[in-house]
């Protein structure tokens, strides 16, 4: 007996998943099946996207699990001639990755995942704790106001890109980059007198 999956490509074309619009209807009418296709099909990717915010693997899965049923349920509220599926799907992800940020839980969790985590997980990777240490990277980071520090963790820290940094935490780019520009400023400014 074939599955649902193996109809639709049998029907369509051996080398074929299933095509975006059997997905939709597929979706639209709660079939299990679909359901799990789409899980199969899209659940890394999406796992992915909210992982660019969410660096916490146990707090991004929470919010995948929760976007994933957001998806299921909001189905209907997805526009067709707005875009692809998956573009939809991943703009939901985000928006609840970034919700998740904001909000108090997270950010009273976080409080204890500041600088000193970064510069510490990257010391105890590269051997350099006492050049760390010697230069007082800590100290010339406490230096930055909260939104220069935060484009400066993202930046030098995570590895975001000034236009990763802009599109997923809603900050113009010229913004972000008069940020970084300041930062440094003020780092150059005050790394004599540590």
């Amino acid at each position: 007996m074939f599955s649902f999956y193996e109809r639709t490509i049998e029907k369509n074309n051996p080398q074929q998943l299933l095509q975006e619009e059997q997905l939709i209807s597929g979706l639209r009418a709660k079939d299990k099946q679909t359901v799990d296709y789409l899980y199969e099909k899209y659940s890394r990717a999406l796992f992915a996207v909210i992982s660019r915010v969410i660096k916490d693997r146990d707090i991004a899965e929470e919010v995948f699990h929760d976007a994933f049923v957001k998806i299921i349920r909001k189905i209907d509220s997805y526009d067709e001639s707005k875009g692809r599926l998956y573009t939809w799907m991943a703009n939901v992800c985000r928006n609840a990755a970034i919700d998740k940020t904001r909000s108090k839980e997270f950010s009273k969790s976080s409080k204890t995942n500041t600088i000193d985590n970064y510069v510490y997980g990257l010391e105890g990777r590269s051997g350099t704790v006492e050049a760390v240490d010697g230069i007082g990277v800590k100290e010339l980071i406490t230096t930055l106001n909260e939104e220069q520090r935060f484009v400066v963790e993202c930046i030098y820290f995570k590895g975001y890109t000034h236009s990763e940094i802009s599109e997923e935490y809603e900050i113009p780019l010229g913004t972000v980059k008069s940020r970084i520009r300041a930062a440094i400023g003020v780092l150059k400014k005050n790394i004599n007198k540590i």
